[in-house]
């Protein structure tokens, strides 16, 4: 396949960039000619992955974090469709976080990441949409990989985006959890599943789930696959900061599932709004806030795996 890179050259704590020449040599040895761009701001990613693939681009591979494979995949997509749904969406993970290669079972190691490049080997791939109000109180939408969520882990990501990252990724976002949870509240929100009939309820957090991992390791969805045309629905009410550190353990390895304060479904759409200011977290990103509408567009593209 023809190989275009978008590349974050701040991930990694900024060694991406400046490694980049070590990098991109052992990517052309593994694969030979690519192509290849540094994002310079917030979605840049995305006019990047678009001008490939018009280009001819057949993969386009993700270089940096979730963050950044959040915005590739959103350059997948123009008017509505997908540009080439045959393309494959590839990854040579440097992020902080990680979810979204946990998944997969997938290290940070280079050579990995470049073996599943040098593979004509690809898997479809589910892609979540959602529709939503940004902070300015306008209309929105966009596309996700992972998982979108809303309620406390929103809060979360926004603690963490604004920090330095210094500590780390799984570190990073604990301090960032703990903080966050210290203070937070369960927000009274109306869900309504599938076009069924719409339910009230208080939240800690609510994940329409592709993968199954946020927060930097948290296993909030551990039966979604990202081929099935569904999402994995999460909704954990009642949580609290003590939860989180007796029992952290649950949190992480999907047993929280069987607790009381979990339930675990699947869904093809998901509408939820509020009276309160509920932030709306995609890929580790906060865009916006509720109301808003999760759908999953099965297959719509292809990964390398």
């Amino acid at each position: 396949m023809k190989t275009f890179l978008v590349v974050n050259p701040r991930s990694a704590g900024g060694q991406t960039g400046k490694r980049w020449a070590e990098i991109s040599g052992q990517v052309t040895r593994a694969i030979g000619d690519f192509g290849f761009g540094f994002t310079e701001r917030a979605m840049d990613a995305v006019r990047l992955t678009r001008d490939a693939l018009a280009d001819g681009y057949e993969c386009i591979a993700a270089v940096g974090g979730d963050g950044t494979v959040n915005e590739v995949v959103n350059g997948f997509f123009a008017d509505g469709k997908a540009i080439n749904p045959n393309a494959a969406l590839g990854l040579i993970p440097r992020g902080t976080g990680g979810d979204f290669r946990r998944a997969f079972g997938w290290e940070l190691d280079l050579e990995s990441a470049l073996e599943r490049l040098r593979t004509d080997k690809t898997e479809p791939f589910d892609v979540g949409f959602v529709e939503y109000v940004n902070h300015q109180g306008q209309k929105e939408s966009r596309y996700f990989a992972n998982i979108a969520s809303f309620g406390v882990s929103a809060a979360v990501a926004h603690e963490v985006n604004i920090g330095s990252k210094a500590l780390g990724g799984n570190l990073s976002f604990l301090w960032g959890t703990v903080k966050t949870m210290a203070r937070y509240k369960d927000r009274r929100v109306r869900l309504r599943v599938d076009g069924g009939e719409p339910e009230e309820l208080g939240i800690t957090v609510v994940a329409a789930s592709n993968g199954r991992y946020f927060g930097s390791g948290m296993c909030v969805a551990p039966k979604a696959v990202t081929h099935d045309g569904v999402f994995d629905l999460t909704i954990w009410h009642d949580y609290g900061l003590s939860d989180f550190i007796i029992k952290s353990k649950g949190v992480y390895n999907g047993d929280h599932i069987t607790w009381n304060k979990t339930r675990y479904l699947q869904c093809r759409t998901l509408e939820a709004d509020s009276d309160e200011e509920v932030f709306l977290e995609m890929d580790g990103e906060v865009p916006g806030k509720l109301p808003c509408r999760v759908s999953i567009l099965p297959g719509a593209i292809r990964l390398k795996v």
